[in-house]
């Protein structure tokens, strides 16, 4: 389709003529991207994204179907357009790197019914150089102050049938594993009635994003949202036959419909990340990008850290969350008697606050410290349950606080909700206050189960709400937010810093106790490329008892160099040292993860495919460290790594954490070796990465 207008991209430009073009187009700064928009002859809007001039999403449409109005859907007029040219630089408080550049062209198209009620809605087109986003704006509206969405029609026509990597469009839970297969060959419905998950609703053929897709000439697209504020979460429906996905909301089926929202109010971004190079898709800011900036301001609060904590060895057995010590979540336990399995004791708890100050790292999460944890699972009625502020008699939360504060680390609060938010909402005041008197400002926040009340789902607008309550109670009291079981991340860290990462991922957790017997090799690789796209994850690495002897039919799927580079390779600002203490003395390798940095200036993808492998290389902030990661799937690969990102002048010492030629991650997953060289500028360096495995290298300035 050819181009009928081109529009000069002056900022603020009023196009004034008395009858809008019939098609409209909004190119990226460097020509690289670019939208247009039509109407059809009875007045349906359209658009379709090019990439190098070749349509990449061709014509599709745009509806909305309401409750108690007529569709919007047709009949429409162009009644006036704007353009504006952004290009600014603003600073992450914490992040991937410093300094993000936010450069894009914008097309605002106003339409107009032809015919009464003559309702009149916006649409924002933005086009970047790593992608395209566009959202809906609605007007306020002649004696009508609300309305309720029962569909949004947004449409994605895809011109090829690309290899896709997906999870199910499930309403309640992120923690599938990857699927790696053709747009027409997709099925969702097949992963229903998964017996690992404590929460799971797939009501149709749909996808949840963000969904990466590459096609044959290599082309990589991956699709997503942005800014979701008082919105349904979006899945992608998927017509199998004629390659076409259209926004499907979750909805409620307690309430019974998408979204209800005053007027005027605007929709969240859909996302279309476009990249010709796999590792663009990760280093890509479209979605922070497209989020309204910091309305916190200083939040040096928080800090970047890494911890360890009371909670991997309740998942390999050694311990229970309860204080009875009966691991049974399923029973009301009234007479409380201990039988020293509790993990979250003050004992222990010392324990890893010493373990932590020897090996600079600077926070511990407990888990299992407060009273709720004998009745929270298959029940109904899970109202009421957990208490915020209340310790079990074997947990002295203010000796605990004092004495992590005199050995300088940091306590990590943990609220599990049992999927209940309006108990968490009655204590969130009080939990949050209590935490700010302790200084404690960070907590790990989790919503397993069924939410109550019955038939409203984790990714819908009533939760989606929920979550963003609980963000700014936070920033009330200086609190951060690290959310389990949460709503996917859309960049909502911009506006929110204190939105520090979330879980929203078949998590290191499936390795010691899913059915399958745990994630498999190419899960990391794929997450990278997916999940990772929409933000912070807190993935908990660094197994070092790789083949779990406490559990017969479960191991992690990785070599020990592979749980080093996940340092580096998979994003947070919060990043676990998961493993006992125990299983770290003595190991040569721990090193590593006393030395790699959590926060970054800048990062940079060095190589890597989708599903496959990836390489990633990130400059810790203040020190100029760099740290580099290297994973692969179940296949054997060599890489090699130019160093030509490093500082002019600069002599490194490279500390190499690399797969032993003997190791596999099935056989010998621990083989590891360390080398110590110098490494500047115009160094290269070729690793061997066995099956499962990878490789980790610290940086370390000698010089300038």
């Amino acid at each position: 389709m050819n181009k009928a207008l081109t529009l000069l991209f002056l900022s603020g430009i009023l196009i004034s003529c008395t009858k809008e073009p019939a098609q409209l187009s909004v190119t990226s700064p460097n020509g690289i991207n670019s939208i247009d928009f039509h109407l059809s002859e009875d007045g349906t809007p359209y658009y379709f994204v090019n990439h190098n001039d070749k349509i990449v999403v061709d014509s599709s449409s745009m509806s909305f179907d309401f409750k108690n109005q007529e569709s919007l859907k047709d009949g429409l007029s162009i009644i006036n357009s704007t353009t504006n040219t952004i290009d600014e630089t603003w600073e992450m408080p914490w992040g991937e790197q410093k300094d993000v550049v936010n450069n894009y062209n914008e097309l605002v198209v106003e339409l107009e019914e032809t015919q009464a009620p003559n309702r009149k809605f916006n649409i924002h087109f933005r086009a970047y150089d790593d992608g395209i986003g566009f959202r809906y704006e609605f007007l306020q509206q002649q004696n009508i102050d609300s309305i309720i969405i029962m569909d949004e029609n947004t449409e994605f026509q895809l011109t090829e049938d690309y290899t896709t990597w997906w999870i199910p469009g499930d309403w309640d839970i992120y923690e599938h594993l990857y699927n790696t297969t053709k747009i027409s060959e997709i099925d969702a419905i097949s992963k229903r009635n998964n017996a690992d998950l404590a929460q799971t609703y797939i009501p149709e053929n749909a996808v949840n994003t963000p969904v990466t897709m590459r096609g044959a000439n290599g082309l990589h697209l991956s699709f997503h949202e942005a800014n979701l504020t008082d919105y349904a979460g979006m899945t992608l429906k998927v017509d199998n036959e004629s390659l076409l996905l259209t926004s499907e909301l979750v909805g409620s089926n307690r309430l019974g419909y998408k979204v209800k929202r005053e007027l005027p109010f605007k929709t969240p971004w859909r996302s279309i990340q476009i990249a010709d190079r796999a590792g663009d898709l990760i280093e890509s800011k479209l979605i922070v990008n497209l989020n309204e900036p910091n309305k916190l301001g200083d939040i040096s609060w928080f800090k970047p850290k890494k911890y360890v904590g009371i909670w991997w060895e309740m998942h390999v057995g050694k311990s229970t969350w309860d204080y009875a010590g009966s691991q049974d979540m399923n029973t009301f336990t009234k007479d409380l008697k201990p039988t020293g399995k509790h993990g979250a004791t003050t004992e222990n708890t010392k324990r890893y606050i010493d373990f932590a100050a020897k090996n600079n790292i600077t926070g511990v999460l407990v888990e299992g410290w407060n009273t709720g944890w004998e009745h929270w699972i298959g029940f109904e009625d899970r109202e009421g349950v957990f208490d915020f502020v209340t310790p079990y008699p074997d947990y002295d939360l203010e000796e605990l606080n004092r004495y992590a504060k005199e050995k300088g680390v940091d306590i990590i609060m943990h609220h599990e909700t049992s999927a209940a938010p309006r108990t968490y909402e009655q204590q969130l005041d009080t939990a949050y206050q209590l935490m700010n008197q302790l200084g404690i400002h960070s907590v790990k926040t989790g919503y397993v189960g069924k939410i109550i009340p019955e038939g409203e789902y984790h990714h819908g607008q009533w939760m989606v709400n929920h979550y963003r309550k609980v963000l700014e109670t936070g920033a009330k009291y200086n609190v951060a937010i690290n959310a389990h079981e949460p709503i996917k991340a859309t960049g909502i860290r911009r506006t929110y810093p204190n939105a520090i990462a979330r879980e929203g991922l078949r998590g290191q957790e499936f390795n010691a106790w899913s059915a399958d017997g745990g994630n498999p090799a190419e899960h990391l690789p794929i997450v990278a490329f997916t999940r990772m796209l929409a933000g912070p994850i807190d993935f908990t690495p660094g197994v070092f008892d790789i083949e779990i002897p406490s559990k017969e039919n479960n191991r992690v799927s990785t070599t020990l160099a592979q749980q080093l580079a996940l340092y580096v390779v998979i994003y947070g600002p919060v990043q676990m040292a998961c493993d006992l203490p125990e299983n770290y003395e003595g190991k040569p390798a721990l090193q590593f993860i006393r030395d790699v940095g959590v926060d970054w200036d800048e990062s940079k993808v060095l190589n890597g495919e989708v599903g496959d492998y990836v390489s990633i290389a990130r400059k810790e902030r203040e020190t100029g460290n760099w740290f580099v990661g290297g994973i692969t799937d179940e296949n054997a690969r060599e890489v090699t790594i130019d160093f030509d990102f490093l500082d002019d002048g600069v002599e490194y010492e490279a500390i190499i954490y690399k797969d032993a030629e003997d190791a596999n991650y099935e056989n010998n997953p621990t083989a590891i070796t360390i080398e110590d060289i110098d490494i500047g500028k115009d160094s290269s360096l070729t690793v061997q990465m066995a099956e499962g495995g990878g490789f980790a290298i610290s940086l370390l300035k000698k010089n300038g």
